[in-house]
């Protein structure tokens, strides 16, 4: 989508601090951090949300927690634990209309998150 910040990420229009990047995905960190560790993980394709995954994207979604479960380890979080989140439309708290799911640690995250 061409208006689409993530996807100006995603094509390197617009500049980000990466922590992971490959075929599918692009980890970046988020630039309003909520907790010590807070990177955004954000598939290369643009789906608008969770609502638009169809079984055809199963193995995506394999693949972001995967990738999840490594950023975290590299990043230092993995053995106190960490927490993926998406949020999914405007009462979830979604604010970019492109699928992504935050990777927080480095801090304990009190629940429920609000």
């Amino acid at each position: 989508m061409k208006d689409c910040l993530f996807c100006k990420i995603v094509n390197g229009e617009i500049p980000s601090n990466k922590a992971f990047e490959d075929q599918k995905l692009v980890v970046f960190h988020d630039i309003s951090p909520v907790a010590p560790v807070h990177v955004l993980i954000v598939p290369k394709k643009h789906l608008k949300s969770l609502n638009e995954v169809g079984p055809e994207d199963a193995d995506l979604i394999a693949h972001v927690f995967k990738v999840a479960a490594q950023v975290a380890a590299e990043l230092g979080v993995s053995e106190n634990g960490y927490r993926v989140v998406n949020n999914c439309g405007k009462d979830g708290g979604q604010t970019v209309d492109h699928l992504h799911f935050h990777l927080l640690g480095g801090r304990y995250l009190d629940w429920p998150p609000g």
